[in-house]
C-alpha cells in the first residue's frame, strides 16, 4: 500500500477536495441491473466522509446525512450480492481480527473484525466495477484477438482436495455434493449449516485450503469463487500496482491503442502474484506478532478452544476468547503417548485409546510464548489436573 501521506492524502478521496480519478460509472435500475455504464478519467468532488460505522449507523437508524442515498445504495448492493450467488459465488465469511493499542504499539486486546452490510455495500459495487471493467475489454473485438489484458482469475478447485474436505466434513454429519455443476451450491449450503456451530471455523478454514489460489494472468479464465466469467482488479490503485496496470491499459484501449505485448504482461503478471503473496505472508506474520505480544502479558487462566490442526508432533489449538492459536507439544503430553491419524484428521493415546480431533473443543492454558518465533505453548488443562 502506498505510505499514509498519499494513501490518505493526496490519493484519497477527501472531501471538499477535487481528485483526479479513474471512474466506472453505472445507471442501474431498481433490479440492479445495468442501464448503462461509461469508464473514463474523470473529476470526482466528494460531499462527504463516511467512516464505516457512521455509514451503518445512518442504514440501522434511518436518520442522519445522505440518509436515502446510503439506503437505495444498500437496497441494490443486496440484489447485487444475491444475484451472484444464484450464479454459485461461494460465501466464505473468514475471521478476522483487529488490536486495540496503546500509545507505544502494545496491544491491549485483540477483538474479531465484524463485516456489516456497510462493508458489503462497498464490496459489491467493487466487484461491479471490476467485473465490467473485465467485461468491457474482453469484448472490444467480440471475443477474438482480445486486447491483452491484466485479469483476476480463480480455477475450480482440485477434485481431490474437495473429496478429502468432503469425507472429513462427513464426520461432522455434512454432506458436499463434488459434482463440478453443482459444487457451489453445495459448498454454500454447508457454509450455511456449521454457521454458529463449533465446528465452524475449522471446516470454513479446510473449504478455503481446498480452494485453488486466485492469481494475475492475462489469460481470462474466470472466477470460481466469485462465479464471474471475467474479472480484474479496478479499484484500489493505492493498494495494488495491477490496478495501475489495468488503468493504465483500459486508457490504452479506449483511446484506440493496439493490443500490448502479452509476454511483458504475463512476467509483470507473474511477479505481481509473487509480490501478493509476501505480502499476506507478512501480513500474517505481523498479526501472529501482536497476538504473541498480548498472549505474553495475557491473564494466567483456563481458556476455551477448538482444535485447529493436527502434526505429527503437535496440536494446534485456537483460543476462543482472543482467536490467537498455540500448540500443545505431544512431546509434553504426559498422560500417554499419543500417535497421529493423518488420514482421519485425529490423534490417539496408545494406551487409554484417549482421541483428540480436528475442530474438538478443548480447554488450554499459555505456559510460554516467544516473540522472535511468533510462537504460543500451550498445555491441556486436563493434563494439568492428571
Amino acid at each position: 500500500m502506498l505510505p499514509e501521506r498519499l494513501s490518505n492524502g493526496l490519493c484519497s478521496l477527501r472531501p471538499n477536495e477535487d481528485k483526479f480519478t479513474f471512474s466506472a460509472v453505472f445507471e442501474l435500475n431498481e433490479r440492479a441491473e445495468i442501464e448503462k455504464e461509461w469508464f473514463g478519467r474523470t473529476v470526482i468532488h466528494s460531499d462527504r466522509r463516511f467512516a464505516y460505522e457512521e455509514a451503518q449507523e445512518v442504514i440501522d437508524n434511518q436518520e442522519g446525512d445522505f440518509v436515502a442515498e446510503l439506503t437505495h445504495l444498500d437496497q441494490l448492493a443486496k440484489a447485487l450480492r444475491n444475484e451472484r450467488f444464484k450464479r454459485g459465488a461461494i460465501n466464505f465469511e473468514t475471521t478476522e481480527v483487529r488490536f486495540k493499542l496503546a500509545e507505544d504499539g502494545t496491544p491491549l486486546g485483540i477483538e474479531p473484525k465484524i463485516r456489516k452490510d456497510a462493508h458489503k455495500l462497498i464490496e459489491e459495487f467493487m466487484l461491479l466495477a471490476n467485473k465490467r471493467v473485465a467485461q468491457y475489454v474482453y469484448d472490444l473485438h467480440n471475443g477474438k484477438d482480445n486486447n491483452t489484458f491484466v485479469y483476476r482469475t480463480h480455477d475450480n478447485p482440485d477434485p481431490e482436495k474437495i473429496n478429502t474436505f468432503a469425507l472429513f466434513a462427513k464426520r461432522f454429519g455434512h454432506e458436499l455434493d463434488q459434482n463440478d455443476s453443482r459444487i457451489s451450491t453445495s459448498l454454500n449450503n454447508l457454509i450455511t449449516e456449521i454457521e454458529g456451530k463449533p465446528e465452524e471455523n475449522v471446516l470454513q478454514s479446510l473449504a478455503i485450503r481446498a480452494m485453488a489460489k486466485a492469481k494475475y494472468t492475462t489469460d481470462s479464465n474466470g472466477h470460481f469463487g466469485l462465479a464471474f466469467r471475467h474479472y480484474t482488479h479496478f479499484t484500489s490503485p493505492i493498494r495494488r500496482y495491477p490496478d495501475m496496470m489495468v488503468h493504465r491499459l483500459l486508457q490504452h484501449y479506449l483511446s484506440g491503442g493496439k493490443p500490448v505485448s502479452k509476454d511483458e504482461y504475463e512476467e509483470l503478471c507473474l511477479h505481481s502474484s509473487d509480490m501478493e503473496k509476501q505480502a499476506a505472508d507478512a501480513e500474517r506474520a505481523s498479526i501472529k506478532y501482536k497476538q504473541v505480544e498480548f498472549m505474553q502479558n495475557a491473564e494466567d487462566k483456563p481458556y476455551e478452544g477448538l482444535i485447529s490442526g493436527l502434526t505429527e508432533w503437535g496440536i494446534f489449538v485456537e483460543i476462543q476468547e482472543t482467536k490467537c492459536e498455540g500448540m500443545v507439544r505431544m512431546s509434553e503430553m504426559s498422560d500417554d503417548f499419543y500417535e497421529f491419524d493423518e488420514d482421519n484428521y485425529r490423534v490417539i493415546g496408545k494406551r487409554n485409546k484417549k482421541m483428540l480431533s480436528l475442530g474438538d473443543k478443548v480447554t488450554v492454558r499459555v505456559i510460554d510464548t516467544n516473540i522472535d518465533r511468533r510462537t504460543i505453548d500451550l498445555t491441556f488443562v486436563d493434563d494439568e489436573r492428571d
